[in-house]
């Protein structure tokens, strides 16, 4: 798997999962349904303001008899109903429309309808790199603000399970942070070291964790060759987990708009896949975010 067309092929057109999408009034939103549905890989139930739903939709010219619709001009209420919607197996795939975050995530976190589980819920980014053989992950860059160890740890597995559904056999992840040694004064580094060990003990399972490394030691093997750095992990990580919120972000952003870099993301750890993109993210995000969220509903129910 190292492009998102690859991702899309391997979806089961036989068994097509539905996405409820809460508050569906906007045009990249529904040019990514329309995609979706002209490819063939996911079936939709909108929420949202009806009129404006339509409109956009024969804008975008989407098929409305394939689609079902469901009007509610309140954005809370719209984000309420595409969750029981996904709770009650309906629809299996919950994805943001144009809505403030903190909304949906309160519909998520529901205690009577809502999609948590035991599990932490992570953001996972997957990016389609010029140049590299691999798709690189990154995570955390949008769920969780300054994960403690204990939640790194679940980020971590997040991540490993999500890409051995992905296709492959032993995901490696480097622990990025600053520098590639152990510093006191820094925790992230100290964390990272634990996270490494706690790997070896089988506290994270189905990878390989190596850390502390710095992001030139973790994609480029010159890097860590001229550093001196070894690794069973070093230049070769497909999995990059981040220390905080600021680091993933950043990183991120500076992937998509400097590095112009094909993207999709996913939040894990909750009863179903959420597709939980930025308002300002592209048609195409949101169809790559929609394409791994099915592919991970499909293979979590086989």
């Amino acid at each position: 798997m190292n492009s998102f067309k690859k991702i899309i092929s391997k979806i089961k057109r036989d068994a097509l999962p539905q996405v409820a999408v809460a508050v569906a009034e906007d045009e990249e939103v529904l040019i990514a349904v329309q995609n979706a549905l002209e490819k063939g890989f996911a079936r939709f139930h909108l929420f949202g303001d009806e009129s404006k739903i339509r409109q956009l939709a024969e804008k975008s010219m989407i098929p409305l008899d394939q689609v079902k619709i469901t009007d509610e001009r309140d954005h809370v209420k719209a984000s309420l109903k595409a969750v029981n919607s996904v709770n009650t197996g309906e629809s299996q795939i919950l994805m943001k429309g144009l809505v403030p975050t903190p909304i949906i995530l309160k519909a998520v976190l529901d205690k009577e309808i809502g999609l948590r589980t035991h599990r932490i819920l992570s953001h996972i980014a997957l990016f389609e790199v010029e140049g590299l053989d691999r798709l690189i992950f990154l995570t955390d860059a949008a769920m969780n603000i300054s994960p403690s160890l204990e939640q790194k740890v679940q980020i971590t597995q997040n991540a490993i399970d999500f890409a051995r559904i992905i296709g492959l056999t032993e995901p490696k992840v480097a622990v990025l942070t600053a520098l590639e040694t152990v510093n006191p004064n820094m925790i992230a580094t100290l964390d990272a070291a634990l996270l490494s060990k706690m790997a070896e003990r089988g506290q994270i399972s189905g990878g390989i964790v190596d850390g502390p490394l710095a992001l030139d030691n973790a994609i480029s093997l010159e890097a860590a060759m001229h550093k001196g750095i070894k690794s069973k992990i070093a230049g070769q990580a497909d999995i990059l987990l981040v220390p905080n919120i600021e680091v993933g972000n950043t990183l991120y952003k500076s992937l998509v708009y400097f590095g112009k870099v094909k993207v999709g993301a996913v939040i894990t750890g909750a009863k179903s896949p959420i597709v939980l993109t930025s308002r300002a993210d592209s048609f195409e995000t949101k169809l790559n975010s929609i394409a791994l969220a099915v592919l991970l509903s499909q293979q979590a129910n086989i």
